[in-house]
């Protein structure tokens, strides 16, 4: 089997890449590096069955070249993280709309099985958790940078219906706060990065607001296991999937177990929204997936504890950042 992985240099995309080499898949790579990083992928570039290209994915006629090749797509580029969006909401727009619009049409061309991977941005601020597939989406007005990002997801989401009721199997996860190994060090669309890198750096642990929003953190082997099993179900095609754990916390006790874990020094302090993000953001209070259609159609459960996934992942920062937390990706 051949596989493309947009964003394959990415955090989730790499693990991903990992999981498929070890399966027997030959794999292409196409990512632009604006947020992968060529070392999570380092250890691949001599393989003769890995295939790296350092290019965009609104690139169509490279997009065309590759996808005819392979036999299975899965589309994990985008631009994410809410401050990456709340800084450049054009860019995360054209990117995520845009080039899902790209490889769905090529996807139909030459009739390739692909998995699109969402977000659970996708839900708004609602709080009718636990979150089905099917619950209503609430979103704030569209002077707010933030919901661009989920409107953008969603358009994805309404390219891969329509292609699939076209006939293409096509399969969509909404990802719901992975963390592990390969996280961006800077903290960048996840909040476990953050508070690691500042708790090793004895710097004060920054919560927003009162901390007590809650989500659902999911280790990256879960979340890379949901996506495999995904994109291998038949049953699965036009469907959307939440991949995620069951297990709630609040933002102010991840903090304090991060804290704990390390031994850390660092005060915790509190910050509002508006010194973070400025006067034009809004945030939801609850954030806790309905996995139960994963299980059933095809066996998905989340299965490490937030405790451990934590103290893998702060031993992946210790050992690739240093006690200074300064580092930018894993050892080639």
């Amino acid at each position: 089997m051949k596989a493309l992985v947009t964003g394959g240099a990415g955090y989730i995309g790499s693990n991903l890449v990992d999981r498929l080499r070890r399966e027997g898949y030959e794999v292409w790579v196409v990512d632009n590096l604006s947020q992968g990083k060529v070392q999570n992928i380092a250890h691949h570039l001599d393989d003769a069955h890995f295939h790296f290209i350092n290019d965009t994915i609104l690139n169509q006629s490279l997009m065309e070249r590759v996808i005819s090749h392979v036999d299975v797509i899965y589309h994990l580029a985008a631009v994410v993280g809410v401050k990456y969006v709340v800084q450049n909401p054009l860019q995360a727009i054209i990117t995520n709309v845009r080039g899902t619009e790209i490889v769905l049409e090529l996807a139909h061309k030459y009739w390739k099985k692909t998995l699109i991977a969402s977000t659970s941005e996708i839900y708004g601020k609602s709080e009718q958790v636990p979150l089905a597939e099917n619950s209503d989406r609430l979103l704030g007005p569209t002077s707010v940078d933030r919901w661009a990002y989920s409107d953008s997801k969603a358009i994805d989401e309404y390219f891969a219906l329509a292609y699939h009721k076209l006939g293409l199997p096509v399969v969509v996860v909404r990802y719901f706060n992975s963390y592990g190994p390969r996280l961006d060090a800077k903290g960048y669309g996840s909040v476990i990065a953050r508070f690691v890198n500042q708790a090793m750096r004895g710097e004060p642990i920054t919560v927003y607001d009162d901390g007590k929003q809650t989500r659902s953190f999911t280790y990256v082997d879960d979340t890379i296991q949901g996506t495999f099993l995904a994109s291998n179900c038949p049953e699965a095609a036009g469907r959307f999937f939440n991949i995620g754990s069951s297990q709630e916390i609040s933002v102010v006790e991840l903090a304090h177990k991060v804290k704990t874990l390390l031994g850390s020094p660092s005060p915790i302090v509190f910050v509002p929204y508006t010194q973070a993000f400025g006067n034009n953001f809004e945030e939801t209070r609850r954030r806790l997936p309905d996995v139960r259609l994963a299980e059933q159609t095809f066996g998905f459960r989340a299965t490490v504890p937030l405790d451990d996934g934590l103290r893998r992942t702060i031993a992946w920062f210790q050992e690739t950042c240093g006690s200074g937390g300064s580092g930018s990706g894993a050892k080639p």
